[in-house]
Parts: C-alpha cells; structure tokens; sequence
C-alpha cells in the first residue's frame, strides 16, 4: 500500500510563500503522476498542479506563474512551492498520487490559511 504523508500547513499572510512537501512510500513513485489538488471552504476539491513521470506539469489557471510542482524521485517526494499567495488559496491541500494503471493514493490534506 502506498502512503502519503504531507507537510508545510500552516497560516501565511497574502503575498507570502509556502512550500508544500508530500512523502510517498512504496516503489512505484518514480512511474507515477502526481498531483496538488485543493478544496476551498464550501467548494469542491479541485486540481492546482500535476506532474506526471516524464515531468510534464498542468497548472490550474488560478495557480498559474504563482506555484511550482516539483517531484525529486530518489526520495519519493512532491513539492509544491506556493509564492505571492492570496486568501483564494486558503483549503485543504491535498496529494495525490495515480498509479500507471489508475489507482490513486492520498495525502491527508493539511490546512493552508491565507490571510490578508
């Protein structure tokens, strides 16, 4: 079973950054996508940023120029690096992980208030 352990939660003033890290056990990582998806208060969880094994990388619109997604598969981690964050970006961010053959895995999703 793969598990992902998550880090970086915490409260940030808008205009601030904050990276995100994910752990992943198991040995499939390095073959999987990755993903940042994110739920606001009262809003569905969306997608902020995936990377797959070939480090192609899709950003929501909303995200776009402002966070980074970054994978380093020696150590089975995912990284999102949040920069000039806004309240918008205040939810539970959570990581995720999708198997070659569709099986997804995911973080507990820390929380990342932003507050202005």
């Amino acid at each position: 079973q793969v598990q992902l352990v998550e880090s970086g939660g915490g409260l940030v003033q808008a205009g601030g950054s904050q990276r995100l890290s994910c752990a992943a056990s198991g040995s499939i990582f390095s073959i999987s996508t990755m993903a940042w998806y994110r739920q606001a208060p009262g809003k569905q969880r969306d997608m902020v940023a995936t990377l797959t094994s070939g480090e192609r990388t899709n950003y929501a619109d909303s995200v776009k120029g402002r966070f980074t997604i970054s994978r380093n598969n020696a150590k089975n981690t995912v990284d999102l690096q949040m920069n000039s964050l806004k309240p918008a970006d205040t939810g539970v961010y959570y990581c995720c992980l999708v198997t070659p053959w569709g099986q997804d895995y995911w973080g507990q999703g820390p929380q990342i208030t932003v507050s202005s």
